[in-house]
């Protein structure tokens, strides 16, 4: 990363790791870009310390426009489309899916040679999601990123608030210190209890 205020695009800053992920970036002196999809999610954003990017990951055009603009050192990926209810998850897979693959692809077209630390799972997904997981980081390491393979969340905003997940799982807190523990790492990273 550069000298002075390091640059660092979030994609999927309003998510579950994003929101805890920022304070963290804003805290160590990182000028801090914060993606979201949703115009409702920028005010908080600022609020934790990022300059809100309000766009979707799935219009190419759009999303290099707004990475370009703002010059970064790094782009965090942390895309996801997952409902906030387990019981939509089958529903709600083909956009997940989706955004796994476009988006992981337009965010690699707009970072250019910037690098990228994506985020992935540290389990066999099932069908399409776990194809899609497996392009994603192959895209990423292909084009000289990082991945970071997080374990099932738990704790406050997770599926798991009150209880605890099957291995492999991560508390969300312990996730986003890994993940920003995980900025400078090669290759791939495991991050579980």
């Amino acid at each position: 990363m550069t000298e002075g205020r390091p640059r660092v695009f979030l994609a999927g800053a309003s998510g579950l790791i994003g929101v805890r992920l920022v304070p963290l970036l804003v805290d160590a002196g990182h000028a801090v870009a914060g993606l979201t999809r949703t115009a409702a999610k920028a005010e908080r954003l600022a609020a934790l310390g990022a300059a809100p990017v309000v766009a979707d990951a799935l219009d190419g055009a759009a999303l290099a426009r707004e990475v370009r603009a703002f010059s970064p050192d790094l782009v965090m990926h942390q895309l996801t489309d997952l409902p906030d209810k387990q019981a939509e998850l089958a529903a709600r897979g083909p956009a997940h899916v989706r955004l796994l693959r476009e988006g992981t692809r337009n965010l690699l077209e707009a970072a250019g040679s910037t690098r990228v630390v994506a985020q992935s799972i540290a389990w066999q997904a099932p069908g399409e999601t776990g194809r899609a997981y497996e392009e994603l980081e192959a895209a990423v390491l292909g084009a000289g990123g990082g991945v970071v393979r997080f374990g099932q969340f738990y704790g406050p905003g997770t599926y798991y608030e009150t209880e605890l997940p099957d291995e492999p799982r991560i508390h969300i807190d312990t996730a986003a210190r890994r993940a920003f523990e995980a900025m400078d790492a090669e290759g791939i990273v495991v991050a579980t209890d």
